[in-house]
């Protein structure tokens, strides 16, 4: 959120410090500055703008439209200027922007002034129109000022305009007193009062002069959802005048980035970044019946809104309805189209509500409307301060647009809000903070933050916590305020570092894992963190998962988002498809995380995975290689080096068959302990998420991984001084044998000088070899540690192995 200096100096005198010294204590009041930024009322400060006196004016002799004027803007000497405005006129008094001035238009590009000739005439500035300063649309010929203005004087200070420092602070879900300026300023005013010794306290604007003035405009509140809407305070007021608010308004406004809209509007605005009471005015004369109705709407009601969007309504959204319960605005969300305050409204009823942050946030983030209102709501506005902020909004109404009070002050309060007691003990105080503080300093403390303490005793005491302070429930909370204000900084580092001895998993499933991530990072990948959570739609339709299963989540910030993911495949096809709408569809992602399934009733599974995605070129574009795709052999090879650089070499090959998420792929395995399922993902799944190429999936059980190399050491061994031997073989069998089936043949026959066993060609031509054949070019690599092996040990092993590929796969090899 944004908060403005000149703002917050409303409300407490900070004319001691400055701007930086502002931001630390904020910072260190929990209110983060995450930065600063200078704010002028009209951009750009009109720095090098200036009056002049318009000395001389004749026609330009070669342009009928233009002038050539002198002008004296106090420096002794007189700038000639060329002017194309119709009312340019000796003795006219005038803004000019000299040679190095930069000037914001009010629409078009900044340009910058410097010296030129225009049709052959030299010109030292310009004499300026109202929008090409930034200050308003008028373009129908330059600013006449009146003749007694100082020539020489800045035009920054004839127009008075208004600089600022703006804080973006970095609010906490937990500071609901802080959304506004004043509660700003109370924080502020602790912090004086207990770090600068300074007698501080908070201005609060003036609502003694509220009074009502007659009952002309009669309305009738009923709350039927009180659970909803716990305090509903209303009043009508006549004889208003709409239109633009004044300078200083849309100056406040202005700079927290809010846009001014009309006099009405604003106030609304303003008094809720004044005092974190949302507001909404209402036209009187479109409340059918003079009746409003506090109450939930059917189940797909129909609502058109501000932005003339027509809404689709859940039964748990509130709605702030007429006589006729048509639907007028949701409440403490968004308003309706027809209901609010337009340039024709005279009669106004202005709302100052407390509603529930449960029912605000469900339907902020169901419709999709993340409101100024809705923010403050959802967070938890005080519920005792709806009256102050409604009279304060009432009297700048009268003040900015006239009116009349016309109506006794409606507000519905059945069970009102009273502030809560909480015990707290100066034992956990020294303990949470980690040093003693003294109870007196304490008390001081809380005093200035406005807390009540009673019941104080040896031990501790009680403190009643103000209603604005939402979040404020348990002694840990009320001990995080006294930390707040004494100074996180104020609490010295500890002299003594203490730690216990650990024993850790062999191998550390830290240390695996960085290896991994290590290696995949070295061969061009990236690593995707992507949410736990996920949307249920992924499976109900694209990979069906029984809904017992599914681990559903209350999650009101995003609704879409309803389950914790039972499968990793979804968080990386979206990552996919993000980077294919920019452009980069060349994706090698990795990713380690859990799924979440439900075993049985309050029983969870969570499981460790590592997932791979590649989808794109094989490698990067460039000039001396061909581009080339990745396919499935680029993704085994990546799974084949995580198994090999982890030593799990042992596990049986298993394809797969009909499967839920491959097209094809590959089950590594030990007996029924999965290590990794991979292959190509389902074109029918990629289509449904709008994914055009192929992409290859593997996914890892993290868990039986790590299980699978507890008994794995690394061992060394010298290199062999003896040289090694191959020998090929072209095997024709039938298309059902696999690869793998052949080499675990070769291992079997042969344990001691059998070093590899590899396929480099795969032949298929029916005429050529007969239908249902093909032939497998296999290489054998032979090694013997103690001597140079001999070619008649090698013809041995190579006859055995005919024999078993001819016995036991029915092998012809090719001569």
């Amino acid at each position: 959120m944004k908060a403005s200096l000149n703002w917050l100096k409303q409300y407490i005198d900070l004319s001691d410090f400055s701007a930086d010294q502002i931001s630390e204590m904020l910072t260190d009041l929990g209110l983060e500055v995450e930065g600063m930024e200078a704010f002028e009322s009209i951009k750009g400060g009109l720095e090098g703008v200036v009056v002049g006196e318009v000395k001389t004016c004749i026609s330009h002799p070669n342009a009928d439209k233009l002038s050539l004027t002198t002008v004296d803007v106090g420096t002794g000497e007189l700038l000639s200027i060329v002017c194309g405005a119709p009312n340019v006129a000796a003795g006219q008094k005038v803004l000019v922007a000299t040679v190095g001035t930069t000037l914001y238009p009010v629409s078009g590009d900044e340009f910058f002034i410097k010296e030129s000739k225009i049709r052959g005439e030299l010109s030292q500035g310009m004499i300026c129109a109202q929008d090409e300063l930034g200050l308003g649309e008028d373009h129908s010929g330059i600013m006449v000022l009146p003749a007694d203005t100082p020539v020489g004087m800045a035009g920054s200070d004839y127009l008075k305009i208004e600089r600022d420092v703006v804080y973006e602070i970095g609010l906490t879900p937990n500071r609901s007193d802080a959304t506004n300026h004043i509660g700003i300023a109370r924080d502020l005013a602790a912090t004086l009062i207990i770090n600068q010794d300074k007698n501080a306290k908070v201005n609060w604007p003036e609502i003694e002069s509220f009074k009502v003035a007659n009952h002309d405009l009669p309305i009738d509140v009923k709350v039927e959802n009180t659970e909803a809407c716990p305090r509903y305070s209303g009043v009508c007021i006549k004889g208003v005048k709409v239109g633009d608010s004044p300078e200083w308004l849309r100056n406040r406004l202005n700079a927290i980035g809010v846009r001014p809209i009309n006099n009405i509007v604003d106030i609304t605005n303003f008094v809720l970044h004044e005092m974190g009471q949302p507001l909404h005015a209402f036209d009187y004369d479109q409340i059918s019946g003079n009746k409003v109705i506090v109450k939930t709407l059917p189940q797909g009601a129909k609502f058109l809104a501000l932005d003339e969007t027509e809404k689709e309504l859940l039964d748990t959204d509130l709605m702030i309805c007429d006589g006729d319960s048509k639907g007028m605005c949701i409440g403490g969300v968004f308003g309706g189209l027809n209901s609010g305050v337009t340039d024709s409204t005279t009669n106004i009823f202005l709302e100052s509500a407390h509603f529930d942050p449960i029912y605000i946030r469900k339907s902020k983030t169901h419709h999709n409307l993340h409101t100024d209102a809705a923010f403050v709501f959802e967070k938890g506005s005080d519920p005792n301060i709806t009256l102050t902020a409604l009279k304060r909004a009432v009297l700048l109404i009268q003040e900015l647009a006239g009116g009349e009070i016309a109506s006794e002050v409606v507000d519905l309060y059945p069970n009102p809000v009273q502030p809560i007691s909480i015990d707290v003990t100066y034992k956990n105080i020294n303990r949470l903070i980690g040093i003693e503080i003294a109870p007196d300093t304490v008390h001081k403390i809380l005093t200035a933050m406005e807390m009540e303490i009673a019941d104080k005793s040896d031990v501790g005491f009680t403190v009643k916590v103000p209603t604005n302070k939402a979040d404020v429930l348990r002694e840990a909370d009320i001990i995080e305020e006294v930390l707040r204000v004494y100074g996180l900084n104020n609490v010295p580092m500890p002299s003594q570092i203490r730690s216990s001895m650990v024993i850790g998993e062999k191998p550390d499933p830290i240390v695996v894992r960085n290896m991994i991530a290590d290696l995949l990072t070295s061969k061009g990948c990236n690593e995707m963190m992507a949410l736990s959570l996920s949307e249920s739609k992924y499976f109900e339709s694209l990979l069906p998962i029984p809904k017992e299963a599914l681990v559903f989540i209350n999650n009101t910030s995003n609704v879409q988002l309803d389950v914790m993911r039972p499968s990793m495949l979804f968080s990386g096809l979206e990552a996919v498809v993000r980077n294919q709408n920019r452009q980069n569809p060349d994706v090698k992602l990795y990713e380690f995380g859990k799924t979440y399934k439900n075993k049985v009733e309050n029983k969870f599974d969570e499981t460790q995975h590592l997932t791979l995605f590649i989808t794109g070129s094989r490698y990067p574009e460039n000039w001396h290689q061909k581009e080339v795709d990745t396919d499935y052999f680029t993704l085994k090879a990546f799974v084949e080096t995580i198994l090999n650089r982890l030593g799990a070499n042992k596990y049986q090959e298993t394809a797969l068959g009909e499967h839920e998420v491959f097209g094809y792929g590959m089950h590594f395995h030990r007996g029924d302990q999965s290590l990794v399922e991979f292959g190509m993902v389902k074109p029918s799944i990629l289509k449904k998420m709008d994914i055009k190429n192929p992409v290859y999936y593997a996914d890892f059980n993290w868990d039986n991984v790590l299980k699978a190399i507890k008994k794995v050491s690394t061992r060394f061994a010298e290199l062999n001084r003896y040289p090694g031997t191959r020998r090929d073989l072209a095997l024709v069998v039938g298309q059902a044998i696999q690869f793998n089936e052949i080499a675990a043949i070769a291992r079997k026959t042969d344990k001691k000088l059998l070093t590899g066993v590899n396929l480099f060609d795969v032949f298929e031509d029916a005429e050529k070899l007969g239908e249902g054949k093909k032939s497998y070019a296999v290489s054998f690599d032979f090694e013997d540690n103690e001597k140079t092996i001999s070619d008649k040990a090698v013809d041995k092993i190579m006859q055995k192995l005919i024999q078993e590929y001819e016995n036991k796969l029915g092998a012809v090899i090719r001569r």
